[in-house]
């Protein structure tokens, strides 16, 4: 299950990053840490970019790039 599989206002656990490493080391950078908690705030009406809550800040994330934050334990 990615980010993209949340419904905003859901919660979940970060449990990894897939792509390339220059992506996975832009997005561990950004918050996106294993055991991090991840929140949905808000779709775009197309679905694109996604607007989601890392560590106490929002962050504007390409749904091609949310595909590859891995959550577990959906909050």
């Amino acid at each position: 299950m990615s980010v993209c599989d949340l419904k905003p206002g859901q919660k979940a656990l970060v449990s990894g990053l897939l792509g390339d490493e220059r992506l996975a080391r832009r997005l561990r950078a950004l918050g996106a840490i294993e055991g991090t908690e991840v929140k949905v705030k808000r779709v775009a009406p197309l679905g694109d970019p996604i607007i989601i809550n890392f560590m106490g800040f929002d962050l504007a994330i390409r749904k091609k790039d949310a595909k590859n934050i891995v959550v577990k334990d959906v909050v």
